[in-house]
């Protein structure tokens, strides 16, 4: 019953009631009990004895056969919502391969022949090798049929094009691995991804699709994210763009893969403090979301903004985005939960290092969901950085009962996680913020500035330390410096 729950979540509240009107339309008497099932899945409250709910008595079997159609309905309304309002070229290349074929069996050769080269020029226009595999297969099929075709130029495309599409299948190998060898050796993140490259006989070098090279950066960028180094893989990263910046020409032709890839350059500038390069590809990302009528504007603009707001907090320029932070249209894009997420946790983020902490846990308390839920939306690292906010949130307002039990909780929680993942770091940061709240002498300790400069950070390649593991030290060098937090940030980062 887990998953019929976990179904209706994903549902927006418009898609509940559009979902409970086709029930109506659906039930053909009026003591159909799906609707009600659907009320009682709904509700956040344990879900206990359902079937005494709904039948007034013990029916386990009618219960079931009931659970069992509404999770296929849901299924089948689910990918009737998404077929509806998809628009991308994929869908319209489909749609004209599947037209060709209706036309090919009703025997309407010409008007066949005309659509599925119209289907081919365009999947080849957005390298869609899966698709044109299928065209080429329809268009050997009835070759016979048409004249014109000389049969040896076909099947040159058909075998070039499966020579792309085992490529293609070869990233998605590729990324499989690459995320297999991860969970194994977090930390040689940048051999991990060349000795994979070559593997399955991959190079940025080579003549790869825009497509290809758009996965490849895709990978590096979520590996990154694992791993939290970018700095090792920056180079790596521009060498990649590098290769994607020399196909101008196919740029226009595929505005959506160029927009998430400024992003990632972007995002691995800021990631290495490189705040005014990040700047620079964001405009250029922005420049590229006004184009085509701002097609796809609305889909990257929750991310655009968490990045531009980073920038500008690291810039000393906290104010201005903090007010765009707090002007941001949350519930336009509330489809897009997990940058929802990472939007509201700046905006903590900034008010805290203006230390403005009502503020700071105001917003904070709007995260009323369960950790177990906001893992699944946002990631365990996203509610690790909660958590710990929030315990410096509460010692800063002295909430001395709420701090103990908000620290127990985080080791009861995380400790393992924390532990077999090699970030002993985040625990010793908490044992040394606890230390200086109830023994605050310690601050003035010789001894305890030393053990706090050498366990949470490296002297040696402060570069290569992230960002946001910096910002928490800042804190506790704050306390012990006796200096304002986000000028303490801000010079700790220069």
């Amino acid at each position: 019953m887990n998953t019929i729950s976990s179904i209706i979540r994903t549902l927006s509240n418009e898609e509940k009631r559009s979902f409970i009107s086709l029930l109506r339309q659906k039930n053909k008497r009026n003591d159909t009990k799906n609707i009600k099932l659907f009320k009682l899945l709904d509700n956040t409250s344990p879900h206990q004895d359902l079937d005494i709910q709904i039948y007034g008595k013990r029916a386990k079997g009618a219960y079931h056969a009931l659970s069992k159609r509404l999770h296929d309905t849901l299924i089948d309304f689910i990918a009737s919502k998404s077929f509806e309002g998809e628009t991308s070229e994929e869908m319209e290349i489909l749609k004209l391969l599947t037209v060709s074929r209706i036309f090919f069996e009703q025997k309407q050769y010409k008007i066949a022949f005309k659509t599925i080269h119209k289907a081919e020029q365009k999947a080849k226009t957005y390298d869609l090798f899966s698709i044109l595999n299928e065209i080429y297969y329809t268009q050997v099929q009835y070759a016979h049929l048409n004249s014109g075709i000389v049969i040896e130029d076909l099947f040159s495309k058909f075998r070039n094009n499966k020579k792309s599409l085992q490529q293609e299948e070869n990233l998605n190998l590729f990324y499989a691995t690459v995320q297999h060898e991860l969970l194994k050796n977090r930390r040689d993140a940048v051999p991990i991804i060349k000795n994979t490259l070559t593997k399955f006989g991959l190079s940025i070098t080579q003549d790869l699709t825009f497509r290809s090279l758009f996965k490849i950066l895709e990978i590096t960028n979520q590996t990154a994210h694992i791993t939290r180094d970018y700095y090792s893989i920056l180079p790596f990263v521009e060498e990649t763009y590098n290769q994607i910046d020399a196909k101008e020409n196919l740029i226009d032709k595929h505005s959506f893969y160029h927009i998430q890839i400024l992003y990632y350059v972007a995002n691995s500038y800021f990631r290495n403090k490189n705040f005014k390069t990040s700047q620079e590809y964001l405009s250029l990302m922005h420049l590229q979301m006004e184009k085509h009528q701002k097609k796809y504007f609305r889909r990257f603009f929750p991310q655009y903004t968490l990045l531009e707001t980073f920038n500008l907090n690291y810039l000393n320029q906290a104010e201005r985005a903090i007010q765009i932070l707090e002007n941001f249209d949350y519930e336009k894009h509330k489809d897009q939960i997990t940058y929802l997420l990472d939007l509201k946790l700046s905006l903590i983020v900034c008010y805290f290092q203006q230390q403005r902490f009502k503020e700071a846990l105001s917003t904070l308390n709007d995260f009323y969901h369960s950790d177990h839920w906001y893992t699944e939306k946002g990631g365990i690292s996203w509610v690790i950085k909660k958590n710990l906010i929030e315990i410096l949130l509460h010692i800063e307002l002295d909430h001395i009962d709420v701090v103990e039990s908000r620290v127990n909780s985080f080791k009861k929680k995380h400790g393992a996680h924390l532990k077999k993942n090699d970030e002993n770091q985040v625990l010793e940061f908490l044992k040394l913020a606890t230390l200086c709240y109830h023994t605050p002498e310690v601050l003035t300790n010789e001894e305890f500035k030393y053990k706090v400069q050498n366990s949470l950070i490296s002297s040696t390649n402060p570069e290569q330390e992230d960002i946001f593991d910096m910002s928490f030290y800042a804190w506790i060098k704050s306390k012990v410096n006796h200096t304002n937090l986000y000028e303490t940030t801000l010079n700790l980062l220069r």
